[in-house]
């Protein structure tokens, strides 16, 4: 593993340390399923 990739490694975890798991995602991940409550109001504007 090169320099790089332990900075950027290390960095990842101290972020996901400070403000929980999923704060950073990578592009191409898998996406965090999260159920979301929501209202359907039929309204476009809103």
């Amino acid at each position: 593993m090169s320099e790089k990739e332990r900075a950027l490694t290390a960095a990842l975890s101290q972020i996901e340390r400070s403000y929980g798991k999923g704060a950073i995602m990578k592009l191409g991940e898998a996406a965090a399923q999260r159920n979301i409550d929501v209202i359907p109001t039929g309204s476009l504007t809103l």
